[in-house]
């Protein structure tokens, strides 16, 4: 295949006479096939559904991370990678920072952003329900650093959700 920019009305063929973007194209990953085959965190699972090895994404990975009742992760961070995760179940308590002294908790529908080289540790919140999210990185291959030194500030400080639109509660 060329490097050369498609225009709408171009139909480009691979090399087998069958049209670009029937194998390039939209891709549909099942939920029942993602590779656990990724980088992991004591605690935690992780699945990959998008990276380069699965679809050639070449700027994002995506994919599923579930952690049991009452169970927390090991901390870590994702070194110069963003980081989003969505609630799709369960309730999230999110720790970060030199000594974890920070937290916040996030439930179903919410999202968290976590920047580049944030020492966090996600914690299920709930002591009978696993919590289940879906996991965004700003690079096509699953940087995690895990950190086994941390001694943790007890009790942590709540920090709530403030922006301009949304102020203090």
């Amino acid at each position: 295949m060329s490097d050369h920019p498609v225009h709408p009305h171009d139909h480009p063929h691979d090399h087998e006479g069958e049209p670009r973007w029937k194998h390039d194209g939209v891709r549909v990953i099942p939920g029942d096939r993602l590779d656990p085959n990724t980088a992991q965190t004591p605690g935690m699972f992780r699945q990959a559904a998008i990276n380069h090895a699965r679809v050639g994404a070449q700027k994002i990975w995506a994919g599923t991370v579930a952690i049991q009742p009452n169970a927390k992760t090991g901390v870590h961070h994702h070194g110069e990678l963003e980081s989003v995760i969505y609630v799709v179940r369960g309730r999230a308590r999110m720790r970060w920072g030199e000594r974890l002294e920070y937290v916040a908790e996030a439930g179903p529908g919410d999202f968290i952003f976590i920047p580049p080289f944030v020492p966090h540790q996600e914690i299920n919140a709930s002591p009978d329900e696993p919590l289940e999210c879906v996991l965004v990185r700003s690079d096509n291959e699953a940087v995690v650093v895990n950190i086994t030194d941390v001694d943790p500030v007890e009790p942590p400080e709540n920090v709530p959700w403030i922006d301009p639109i949304h102020t203090h509660p």
